[in-house]
């Protein structure tokens, strides 16, 4: 007979850090391809019109899935929605760093926005799972990953499109999406 480990228990210490750390990789999305934006239509051959559709793809698909992932959250559990928004992310990410034209890019930055569900989640799993005297400044802490991830992309992703490949910003991005399904998986409790 085997038997199965039980889920290890949510650690209010480790919740924060996480869904802190998952909040600024979505928010890094948002800025990921600014440095490129010039260079984009020579990168993917296409116009700088059709160029900016691959920041635009971005902001539209983070503006649908917010509200739809918090819904899928109360529906279906927290944690599957945020495991598949980072699946989403490393989808689009790998998608992106293979493409060699405008659609496909288009159609990775649409799902590396879906990302951006992993920010009300969060806010949602602290409300469940936080003591109330920790809730109000790990909330905080949670909407400032916003500004914090938007604030490291942009001079993270001009240093690697000046010295390295423009595609290893999203390499990395899968990455950085694997690492927060890894660091959801274990720390997160399975609903019940």
């Amino acid at each position: 007979m085997s038997q199965t480990l039980p889920a290890p228990a949510a650690s209010p210490r480790a919740i924060v850090p996480v869904l802190a750390f998952a909040g600024i990789v979505a928010a890094l999305m948002q800025t990921l391809v600014v440095p490129l934006i010039g260079d984009l239509p020579q990168l993917l051959g296409t116009t700088a019109t059709d160029a900016t559709w691959v920041i635009t793809a971005t902001l539209l698909a983070a503006a649908v899935v917010t509200p739809v992932s918090g819904r899928l959250g109360d529906l279906y559990g927290k944690r599957p929605v945020m495991l598949g928004c980072t699946a989403m992310l490393v989808v689009g990410s790998v998608v992106c760093a293979t493409a060699s034209s405008v659609v496909p890019m288009i159609v990775g930055r649409a799902f590396q926005g879906a990302a951006m569900g992993l920010i009300p989640l969060g806010i949602s799993v602290m409300r469940d799972l936080l003591p109330p005297e920790r809730l109000g400044s790990s909330i905080a802490l949670m909407s400032a990953s916003l500004g914090i991830g938007g604030a490291l992309g942009l001079p993270a992703a001009a240093a690697v499109a000046e010295y390295g490949s423009w595609r290893g910003l999203f390499w990395g991005a899968a990455v950085l999406a694997l690492v927060v399904a890894f660091l959801v998986h274990r720390f997160l409790p399975r609903p019940g």
